[in-house]
């Protein structure tokens, strides 16, 4: 299929890029509702597959394992063969490990479908958004499209509980990875028709040792940092976090020997892309106090979780509408300015959530939440805008890897520290009443949960005195990882404001231009002829298929 366009004009986009733009929706969506929808389903899987409490926190987290562990070799794969081949390969298989995953017959066979389908995720999440970069050339309109892209993809993730609460009321546990299979077909059948095709054809082969040096770092690094937010300072969490660092250091020493590396380091040199970057794996840093106020929900205030997904929607409404607003506003403010602005926002949302206790009521919870949200969402949709603007045509699929693997690490990273601090919180403020036998009095000052579970085998006196105590521990909790929260933002927003604040709007007339001398600069830094580690000219070999 031609492309109507060369790369890198600002022809603005019609109908078929629109249309092709709903049809990116769908998977979007799908692949992160694939990450919450199980959530429900775990108590089915343990009766009826006979699943271990091991088997399944893995049947749980490995699809998001291999989504972040391949997402840097397949944002690059698709850079090489095409970005919308990459996306219907990837549509094909994940149809396919679906299907295997709703008929599984054993919990292994669970586990390696969820590989599966996290190894076919990784083909379509930055394919998706580098298709985004080939339809919509206009800034204007790329901005509005990311913000439709990523308004899905946090849907998804709200909307995964409550959907499988609903399809679990009336079907097995399988029901919920049959939901791909439509949508998949629909991608399959519209892609060739509405996507256009985009590839380097200067690109050597993927570089396999670097392949395996990237998932050797991803995937420990994930891993450590998932177990210690769930058990804390364990010797498996810290060997894989040190292996994964260790591994980390040895694939970028590789990329700056390699001619055509698997991950272009050049592309860091570029200021925008750079502090975009690290300002969004803060922010999900920031957002780890998030799954203490999800605990807190379903244990002081006594939700279930199908109840406390629905109360979390207001706020995942309110990113959304943010996020949908932030490039309107962009076309007449700077982003930094934008952004920042967000960002004190958030951080009044997250102080809201420093008061509360178990007597204040749902209503602080919702409101605080509410306001947080509403002031991420210009982060977000800005903050991916600038990293795929701030680099050539040809290497748009590995940054939106690049952008999506930080973000992996910002909320794993922040779920690790700030539930690191939540859980010291508690078990240092918790007093446990006298009378609990020792194993059960341990048992409580490990975790909330813990306390919760002891104190249903308890006589009424004292299961009541074990859970006031343990309610005020945990909600002093969440109010101290509030407050690292709310500080982390707040820093945040001056950070925004010191790195980005050279980016001019993009309705203004020096936005095309300050793109392409930084651009340019960041070649003149790298060397002309490009290297191991510079920035490739915008017409080295890509060519719309």
């Amino acid at each position: 299929m031609e492309a109507n366009t060369e790369a890198g004009s600002a022809v603005r986009a019609g109908a078929r890029e629109w249309l092709g733009l709903a049809v990116l929706a769908l998977p979007t969506l799908l692949l992160s509702l694939d990450m919450s929808v199980l959530y429900l389903a775990l108590p089915h899987l343990g009766g009826e597959l006979g699943a271990t409490g091991t088997q399944q926190l893995w049947i749980t987290d490995i699809y998001g394992f291999f989504i972040a562990g391949f997402l840097v070799t397949m944002g690059t794969l698709g850079d090489r063969i095409g970005r919308r081949r990459l996306l219907l390969i990837g549509a094909a298989a994940f149809a396919a490990a679906s299907v295997m995953a709703a008929y599984a017959t054993s919990p292994e066979m669970l586990i390696v479908a969820r590989a599966l389908l996290g190894i076919a995720g990784a083909t379509q999440m930055p394919s998706t958004m580098a298709l985004l970069a080939t339809m919509f050339r206009d800034p204007r309109q790329m901005g509005t499209a990311i913000a439709v892209w990523m308004s899905c993809f946090m849907g998804g993730m709200a909307l995964g509980p409550v959907i499988g609460g609903v399809l679990l009321q009336s079907f097995w546990w399988g029901s919920v990875f049959l939901l791909a299979v439509p949508v998949m077909g629909l991608l399959l059948i519209a892609g060739p028709i509405l996507l256009p095709e985009y590839r380097d054809t200067g690109a050597a082969r993927l570089d396999m040792t670097s392949v395996a040096l990237s998932l050797g770092t991803i995937l420990p690094l994930i891993y450590g940092l998932k177990e210690l937010a769930r058990s804390g300072w364990q010797a498996s969490s810290v060997v894989a976090i040190a292996a994964g660092a260790v591994i980390g250091v040895i694939f970028v020493r590789r990329q700056h020997r390699l001619a055509d590396p698997l991950l272009d380091l050049g592309l860091f040199r570029h200021r925008t892309f750079s502090a975009a970057l690290v300002i969004m794996l803060l922010g999900g840093v920031a957002n780890g106090s998030y799954l203490l106020v999800s605990i807190f929900l379903q244990t002081v205030e006594g939700l279930t979780p199908l109840q406390a997904g629905l109360l979390l929607l207001p706020s995942t409404a309110a990113t959304i509408g943010s996020v949908l607003l932030a490039p309107m506003l962009g076309r007449r403010f700077r982003p930094a300015h934008i952004m920042a602005s967000g960002l004190v926002l958030t951080t009044v949302g997250y102080l809201m959530l420093t008061q509360v206790d178990g007597s204040s009521g749902l209503a602080v919870v919702v409101t605080g939440l509410i306001v947080a949200a509403t002031g991420l969402g210009p982060m977000g949709a800005l903050g991916n805008g600038l990293v795929l603007g701030s680099v050539p045509a040809e290497k748009t699929g590995a940054a939106s890897a690049i952008s999506e693997t930080s973000g992996e690490f910002g909320i794993a990273l922040g779920v690790a520290a700030l539930g690191s601090v939540g859980t010291a919180v508690y078990q240092g403020g918790i007093d446990v009443p006298s009378g609990l036998p020792a194993a059960a009095a341990d048992s409580a000052r490990e975790s909330i949960v813990g306390a919760v579970t002891v104190a249903d085998q308890l006589p009424q006196d004292l299961g009541s005195q074990l859970l006031d105590a343990a309610y005020r521990a945990f909600s002093t909790a969440v109010n101290s990882a509030a407050a690292v929260s709310a500080l982390i933002v707040l820093g945040l927003s001056v950070l925004t404001i010191v790195t980005l604040r050279h980016v001019p709007p993009t309705g203004s007339p020096e936005a095309g231009q300050d793109e392409i001398s930084q651009n340019e600069t960041a070649q003149d830094e790298a060397g002309q002829d490009g290297g191991a580690d510079g920035l490739p000219a915008p017409s080295s070999g890509a060519v719309p298929a």
